[in-house]
């Protein structure tokens, strides 16, 4: 959309006129632009939410009731709710990291300076503008105060006290809420930092303006009271209040430098303008600054951005993101169509009820009386010029249809399903009458999932910007209690109140499933009141953290168990060792023998042979010739008893080697306790050497 506008002069007798003509011209721009788009739709939204009829709101012409129906105001509440419940739960919104000795100085005075300036408050409100208007836009005041505290002193050499208040100076950082009509932006601006200007419109007490003036914050000029634009009010009355108001237009934004030197010649000011063949102005050496000017014509404050970071002290987020474009849309706007349908099946239900419900009577009027004035109440006497069943007779239209009831309860759950939002009457419509729990957990998901999705945006782009714009302020303008350094802001959110109920009936699910004897019961229990809203949560966390930690005493005992049974296994092991031990010496005790009978077999036929030999030898006659035979056979008698001694060799030493092993395994016997077996086996074996020395 072009929007022509001409250039309007302002002008006063002061030397900032090209200042004034500069800035006004570019908020008269961003106004109509802003007014031309959404002017009307905010102020309908407004009156939705706050359930005031006006002509304007007029469905048919025909229509009498003026309901309107609270389920608008009832969504608009149920996510300012629940945004509020996530950030404020658990009492601190952020958390600071960085240096862990600056890191915990700046969080804690942070905290504490929020909650003596009511930041929580003020971020409520916000939240709720966001929530009728789509966007939710707050300005950043820093402000010096003198704050006073009571104190006693003892008086010196008397024993009175005096009583009475010590002053003390404090830089007070405050949020105050805009309302969007009373803001304006460069329309080409998805976001403030990119936006050439932006700025609020507003009308203030006058004492509020002299008292800058005094204080040396606006300049020495002369201001009167004025108010001639009522869409400036923040709230839309019928009657407004006119007196001792001052119109402020506060611009934020790049101005030429030139300008902010108020008191150079109009010729230098003029030549920092030159226009191409289009009519265009071209600006160079732009500057960030924060100009005042009342009433649109006096220039009350003209300066360079005073702030460390360079950045504009207005804050601004889209309850619901509209892409590329800086005003967003709100749950008024989502639930909008599905309002006016209820309005209109309400207003028609009504107005049908008024119908069938008030008495009615057709007449005859030549035959009432001349004059009367009929009516129909209790007591009431007619008066007839004859029989009244005759004059009289009573008109009704009909019932009314009891399905519109039905019709309105359809249109609540579309406007729920518009909105995102739920209630304790909108549930069992929101899923299927014979839902189980598993519909009932799908539609939660979504509800929380889009609850989320908004708080994602105000964490991003509202609640952490502004505590960083806060403690810059500090930084700067009270270095003794903040130092500078590089931190770092974190949101600490929580649930919202559905989130949070649908958790723990999920923390009960799970209870039921575990024993009183398992080792997450304390776990489980400790989640069910960490999202509980009792007053005595941190005490009941405690105990349940004491009870999961094991008790000394018991511990000890256990340790003691477990060596014990320990211990019993390991004497347990050493018996089946000591057992095997055995068995393996029985075993090769019985190899032994086995080799000695084989060893012996393999001897006897030696022996036979040399007796067979010495047999022979002593039946033979003597004869000379048979010395030869004789000598040869000694020699073969020699050499079998050489070969059994070897054979017996043998024997002994596979013998002494099976002794040996013997020996090593009753060796390792003796580490330990000895028993009755192994006693045994240990006379068993003294017997076995003795018998081999023997031998």
């Amino acid at each position: 959309m072009r929007i022509d506008m001409e250039e309007k002069e302002y002008s006063d007798n002061d030397t900032g006129s090209e200042l004034v003509s500069f800035v006004m011209n570019r908020v008269d721009r961003y106004t109509e632009h802003r007014d031309s788009l959404y002017a009307n739709k905010w102020d309908e939204y407004e009156r939705l939410w706050r359930g005031v009829w006006t002509e304007e709101d007029r469905i048919r012409d025909s229509e009498r009731s003026k309901m309107i129906s609270p389920a608008l105001q009832q969504a608009i509440e149920t996510r300012q709710s629940e945004i509020s419940e996530a950030v404020f739960g658990k009492g601190e919104f952020f958390d600071v990291t960085g240096d862990p000795e600056t890191s915990s100085v700046v969080r804690q005075k942070l905290h504490y300076n929020f909650k003596k300036d009511k930041i929580r408050k003020a971020i409520e409100h916000i939240v709720l503008l966001a929530e009728v208007f789509g966007t939710g836009i707050g300005e950043v005041i820093i402000t010096e105060v003198m704050e006073k505290t009571p104190e006693s002193r003892k008086l010196e050499m008397t024993n009175l006290v005096a009583v009475g208040t010590v002053e003390e100076k404090r830089f007070k950082v405050e949020l105050k809420p805009v309302h969007p009509r009373n803001f304006f932006i460069d329309p080409n601006a998805a976001s403030i930092d990119d936006a050439f200007g932006c700025g609020i419109e507003e009308y203030v007490s006058i004492h509020k303006v002299l008292e800058n003036i005094e204080s040396g914050v606006y300049r020495d000029v002369e201001i009167n009271p004025i108010s001639d634009d009522q869409d400036l009010e923040p709230t839309k009355e019928s009657v407004t209040y006119s007196d001792d108001k001052v119109k402020l237009v506060k611009y934020f934004g790049l101005v030429p430098a030139a300008l902010l030197n108020m008191g150079d010649d109009d010729e230098e000011v003029e030549e920092l303008f030159e226009k191409d063949d289009m009519g265009e102005e071209i600006y160079e050496d732009l500057v960030e600054a924060i100009v005042v000017i009342g009433n649109d014509s006096v220039l009350l404050k003209a300066e360079r951005n005073p702030y460390m970071m360079q950045d504009r002290p207005v804050i601004g987020y889209q309850c619901d993101t509209m892409p590329n474009r800086f005003w967003g849309r709100g749950t008024a706007e989502k639930g909008y169509n599905m309002q006016k349908a209820i309005d209109a099946q309400l207003r028609a239900h009504f107005d049908n009820l008024a119908l069938t419900t008030a008495p009615m009577m057709a007449m005859d009027a030549s035959r009432m009386p001349r004059g009367m004035k009929f009516e129909v109440r209790p007591g009431k006497s007619i008066l007839t010029n004859g029989n009244p069943q005759e004059i009289l007779f009573p008109v009704k239209f009909g019932q009314t249809d009891p399905a519109n009831y039905q019709t309105v309860q359809d249109l609540e759950r579309m406007l729920l399903m518009a909105t995102g939002t739920i209630d304790s009457a909108g549930m069992p419509s929101a899923v299927s009458g014979d839902a189980k729990s598993g519909a009932m957990s799908m539609a939660l998901s979504g509800i929380i999932k889009k609850n989320k999705r908004t708080l994602v945006n105000f964490q991003e782009d509202f609640l952490i910007p502004f505590v960083y714009k806060a403690a810059h302020r500090y930084m700067q303008f009270d270095p003794q209690n903040f130092p500078a350094k590089s931190l770092e802001f974190v949101p600490i959110s929580t649930m919202g109140i559905m989130a949070r109920e649908y958790e723990q009936q999920q923390f009960i699910g799970l209870l039921q499933t575990v024993g009183p004897d398992s080792a997450i019961m304390p776990l489980v229990l400790k989640g069910i009141v960490s999202n509980s809203s009792l007053s005595n949560k941190e005490e009941l966390e405690q105990a349940l953290s004491q009870m999961s930690q094991p008790n000394p005493e018991q511990q000890q005992a256990q340790q003691m168990q477990a060596q014990l049974q320990q211990a019993q296994i390991q004497a347990q092991i050493e018996l089946f060792k000591a057992q095997a031990a055995e068995y393996q010496a029985k075993a090769m005790e019985s190899q032994a023998k086995a080799m000695k009978v084989q060893a012996e077999t393999q001897a006897i036929p030696y022996e036979l042979k040399i007796e067979e030999l010495k047999a022979i030898n002593t039946n033979l006659p003597e004869d000379p010739e048979d010395k030869i035979f004789q000598r040869r056979a000694k020699m073969a008698e020699l050499m079998l008893k050489e070969k059994d001694i070897e054979n017996y060799s043998k024997q002994l030493e596979i013998q002494e080697r099976t002794e040996n092993s013997k020996l090593d395994l009753e060796r390792e016997k003796l580490n330990q306790p000895k028993t009755s077996k192994r006693k045994k086996v240990e006379r068993d074996a003294e017997g076995n050497i003795t018998g081999m020395v023997e031998e």
